[in-house]
């Protein structure tokens, strides 16, 4: 039996939303707690993003709207960061950067195939 019908891939694409968003939560939570607890949203984006991939493991057409309001968070998160270090630390700038793009890159794919999602 393959991997694949182990873990019950349809669309290799919504997979990988979900491994990039599970990815980003668990990595917001690292964040979290080596660079300062007081960063709160790093933790309300782990979460959302971990909620997110758990929508999208089981399929559920809410999965879409926190996308939504994960790519809006994102976005404002990235734009505030480059503002902020521009220049400064060219590792953080081209993280922010791939982390924009890719997150935009899922937003758009997952609603292109929204109709792959239950109610």
């Amino acid at each position: 039996m393959s991997l694949k019908s182990k873990l019950k891939i349809e669309d290799a694409g919504i997979f990988a939303a979900y491994i990039f968003y599970a990815v980003m939560g668990i990595l917001f939570f690292i964040v979290l707690a080596t660079v300062d607890l007081r960063l709160v949203h790093m933790g309300l984006l782990g979460v959302i993003s971990l909620a997110t991939a758990y929508g999208l493991y089981r399929r559920r057409l809410w999965a879409l709207w926190s996308i939504f309001a994960l790519a809006f968070m994102a976005t404002v998160l990235a734009f505030s960061m480059l503002y902020y270090t521009m220049g400064s630390d060219i590792l953080i700038d081209t993280a922010m950067i791939v982390y924009l793009v890719l997150t935009w890159f899922f937003t758009v794919y997952v609603a292109s195939k929204r109709r792959k999602l239950e109610l």
